[in-house]
């Protein structure tokens, strides 16, 4: 069930494939985590299928998935890059992008028949996929007296937060990770040590 620091993405790549008038339209649907990583497996795909006519994507990043783009690729505008985007939004996914190959068969499809025959492509691909959560964290520096050094690691271990790096001397440096529906509560109960400084996402 997701909460308000999950969201969904999907376990691993899938394919799907759909046919209209001997055209053969091949869904992709692949994880993501960045824009580099779209680049990557779209500079990939088109070289897999270098042969197709068209390689349409959507992609949609992030927890609340603010950062997508589609492209139609030299089809009709609006008929495939939005489509694909649809199948994306309507399955509630982000950290994903999806690419529809086209081999064109010889017959155009009209509009009607691009949108359709895209969208479907698409949906193949994700009803084959299997859907994951993944957890917002929030990132926290804090620096503090070695004195404080157990008592900082008891409050990190309680509220589940994992250890990203540590140096430790006389002045001690912690960076760790936590679920955001927990920093508030990590973050207060650090500030009720005395000489312990906290810096957000450093």
């Amino acid at each position: 069930m997701e909460t308000a620091d999950t969201y969904l993405t999907i376990k691993a790549e899938t394919k799907g494939t759909f046919r209209d008038k001997a055209s053969r339209f091949i869904g992709i649907a692949t994880p993501v985590s960045s824009e580099t990583d779209v680049k990557k497996r779209l500079d990939a795909i088109r070289k897999d299928y270098f042969d197709a006519n068209h390689h349409c994507y959507a992609y949609r990043l992030g927890p609340a998935g603010m950062l997508y783009r589609m492209n139609d690729d030299g089809e009709p505008s609006g008929t495939a890059g939005r489509p694909i985007y649809g199948q994306i939004l309507s399955h509630g996914l982000s950290d994903l992008l999806v690419t529809v190959v086209r081999y064109f068969g010889g017959t155009k499809l009209g509009v009607p028949g691009l949108i359709n025959a895209y969208r479907t492509a698409a949906e193949e691909a994700l009803s084959a996929a299997v859907p994951v959560s993944k957890v917002v964290t929030d990132r926290i520096d804090v620096t503090f007296d070695y004195p404080r050094m157990n008592n900082v690691m008891k409050i990190i271990k309680d509220c589940g937060a994992t250890v990203i790096r540590q140096e430790t001397d006389q002045q001690c440096r912690l960076s760790f990770s936590i679920r955001k529906s927990r920093s508030g509560e990590v973050r207060d109960r650090l500030m009720k040590l005395t000489n312990i400084y906290i810096f957000d996402d450093v």
